[in-house]
């Protein structure tokens, strides 16, 4: 294979160069690895928070050490005050916003006939609403800069994370699953119409990750053992892997790619039980 020359190697690395790029839920998991991602590849950063102040800011000193800018900022994306906030201060840190990543996302679980309204409310609240919220003040940013001085092949990027549960029904968390496909929907509706002004809206749907908040299911190997059967590829997912995909999306080289979703799931929506007969 013929090696990468200096040239192409930089332009690989720096796919996202002075790009200013909002990424909510992002001091820890899959937020946090797209935040450091998006930094190593000439981006900067605005690392949304509601709880752990001190870690978002360890990751904004990280950034920071890379030459880039970033800063914390902390918003419930389910209040619209907030996301209001947010915005006003990632945009007077940076001057504007050319990607929006809706990252931030909860799970409240609970037997249908035992889940509360309250339950129900709450992750509808932050991972539906909260992506619709951020979502239009992004628009509402890249509509008054219009393409601006960046090298960017439109106005602004949106992408959602929202998760293989889009397709896949999961019992027991009725309301995770009904916030994700209602994702898909908003997304793909966000592409239609908002495609003829030149903004890109797509989404990652991973599988599973290796991440704190899912631990149980990975950190033991019998626990390990039964979710590799899920998994055709039959390795567990690490956060960097939803990064990269991100990275890629908010990159000119997925210029023509709107409105849609890719999975980050080592084949799980392959139904993998189907694999010996039906």
């Amino acid at each position: 294979m013929k090696a990468s020359s200096p040239v192409q190697e930089q332009k690989n690395t720096k796919l996202l160069a002075g790009l200013c790029t909002l990424v909510t839920g992002a001091n820890s998991g899959i937020g946090e690895a797209i935040a450091r991602e998006y930094a190593a590849r000439g981006a900067n950063v605005a690392v949304n928070y509601v709880t752990d102040r001190e870690e978002a800011e360890r990751i904004v000193e990280d950034i920071k050490k890379q030459k880039q800018r970033a800063i914390a900022v902390r918003a419930d994306v389910s209040k619209e005050d907030q996301v209001k906030e947010m915005f006003r201060q990632t945009i007077n840190e940076f001057g504007t916003i050319d990607v929006l990543v809706n990252n931030a996302g909860i799970q409240r679980d609970a037997p249908f006939i035992e889940m509360s309204l309250e339950r129900w409310q709450q992750v509808i609240d932050n991972n539906l609403t909260g992506g619709f919220l951020c979502s239009r003040e992004a628009v509402k940013e890249f509509l008054r800069r219009g393409k601006g001085s960046i090298n960017s092949t439109c106005i602004g990027k949106i992408i959602f994370i929202s998760s293989v549960h889009d397709v896949i029904p999961w019992a027991g968390h009725c309301n995770y699953v009904a916030s994700k496909g209602g994702e898909t929907m908003l997304m793909r509706s966000m592409a239609q119409e908002l495609g003829p002004l030149k903004i890109r809206v797509n989404s990652i749907a991973p599988g599973a990750i290796e991440t704190n908040i899912n631990r149980p299911v990975w950190d033991s190997e019998a626990a390990r053992e039964k979710l590799l059967e899920l998994i055709p590829y039959k390795r567990i997912g690490r956060p960097v892997d939803v990064a990269q995909a991100a990275v890629w999306l908010a990159s000119n080289e997925s210029d023509y790619v709107d409105g849609s979703t890719i999975y980050v799931d080592g084949g799980m929506t392959l139904y993998p039980a189907f694999a010996h007969g039906g």
